[in-house]
């Protein structure tokens, strides 16, 4: 796919990975609808995309949201008068133990809760699939070819503490999998992409020394930068012969 004038929805594209998507791609020429909970934070990186000369617009969405969701790319169509492509980046962490034990009496103390498990269900792999099926809705009726990139993890094989998050990780990737035999006959494309620790802003705020013990596990011994992760992005829309596969970008951890 040349990028240069496509339309690509980037979902929690205000701020850390989606963000620095959404830049590697305005460096393409490519046409921005981005969506987000903050008002503010699309503002800024709308912003940025237009020093690039590129169209970029917000949209307020709660991915998890059947109506919002439908509604959305509805508008996004309207504006853009087309659509190229989705990279379902929005997630959320809601991190503990499935359980926890008591080391003194050695009863369970404590289980994940439902509103632990729920909301990250919702909003990593509801939303993903909510995103991925209104796009290759609108794509089919308007005869555009195009890609659906999910934004899966590392951990996605498993991982202590995030029993709900593993698994919509691992989930979206075998979405990925699925919708690239179902829709190849459309011409749309899906693939997933599993970052290792990636210095976003948010992992750049943990204290120096949990950073370091974190990087000297990695055998490239640093984090990942949310730019390298873009350019996979970039990567996956711009090869049209890539579909249907997860790409690790984790500097050779594995955990």
């Amino acid at each position: 796919m040349e990028l240069k004038d496509k339309v690509i929805v980037i979902t929690g594209g205000g701020r850390g990975l989606g963000r620095s998507m959404a830049l590697e791609l305005a460096g393409k020429g490519a046409k921005l609808a981005l969506v987000d909970l903050s008002q503010e934070a699309l503002d800024e990186t709308i912003g940025l995309c237009a020093e690039q000369g590129v169209e970029a617009r917000g949209y307020i969405c709660n991915v998890a949201d059947e109506a919002e969701v439908e509604q959305t790319f509805q508008s996004v169509v309207a504006d853009f008068g087309t659509l190229n492509g989705v990279v379902n980046n929005a997630g959320v962490t809601r991190d503990g133990l499935f359980l926890k034990v008591d080391r003194e009496t050695g009863k369970v103390a404590n289980k994940m809760s439902m509103d632990q498990w729920n909301l990250v269900m919702d909003v990593n792999l509801t939303g993903t699939f909510l995103c991925a099926r209104e796009a290759a809705a609108q794509m089919i009726d308007l005869g555009a070819e195009g890609c659906i990139i999910n934004i899966s993890s590392i951990s996605r094989h498993g991982n202590m503490g995030q029993t709900n998050y593993t698994a919509t990780k691992a989930g979206v990737e075998a979405m990925a999998v699925t919708w690239a035999k179902e829709l190849a006959r459309y011409g749309i494309r899906a693939a997933s992409i599993a970052p290792g620790y990636i210095g976003t802003e948010m992992v750049m705020s943990m204290k120096p020394e949990a950073l370091d013990k974190i990087a000297a596990g990695i055998p490239a011994k640093r984090l990942g930068k949310p730019e390298e992760i873009a350019r996979t992005v970039s990567f996956i829309l711009e090869n049209d012969y890539v579909n249907g596969r997860c790409i690790e970008v984790d500097g050779a951890l594995r955990i």
